[in-house]
């Protein structure tokens, strides 16, 4: 069930909200990046993503080849989304973090599947060998 989430970075200064169905599946990756600051995202179409504020305060990072875009907090390093710039069917898509989420109930969060990625590999369709740590 589609509902409206309210988002934040750490200290406030991003403030976005989001249309997200958390009984679809949420992802957990094994890349450099997304296993360092433990980032769970769920995928939002770009009109189910309003930014509210902190527009000036985000810092983007790419790497690897460049086709994802992480959005950091310049004051407090959190991470609240990304961009997915180079997807299967060639749709932008959003990660929104779900630890960022305000509003959303530890039962919830609980709830929401989570399909696990391998991106170290670049094994997108298949799960890593050893998923507990991420």
């Amino acid at each position: 069930m589609l509902k409206t989430y309210r988002g934040s970075c750490h200290c406030g200064a991003v403030r976005f909200e989001a249309d997200i169905d958390l009984t679809r599946p949420t992802y957990r990756c094994n890349c450099s990046v997304c296993r360092r600051n433990r980032f769970w995202p769920a995928i939002v179409m770009p009109d189910a993503f309003r930014l509210l504020a902190g527009e000036g305060e985000l810092v983007e990072y790419r790497f690897n080849a460049l086709r994802n875009s992480h959005h950091f907090c310049r004051i407090c390093g959190v991470r609240p989304f990304g961009i997915g710039n180079n997807v299967p069917d060639g749709q932008r898509i959003y990660g929104v973090n779900l630890g960022c989420l305000e509003d959303a109930t530890p039962e919830e969060l609980d709830a929401a599947p989570i399909t696990y990625v391998d991106g170290a590999h670049d094994n997108w369709q298949q799960a890593p060998a050893i998923t507990r740590y991420l």
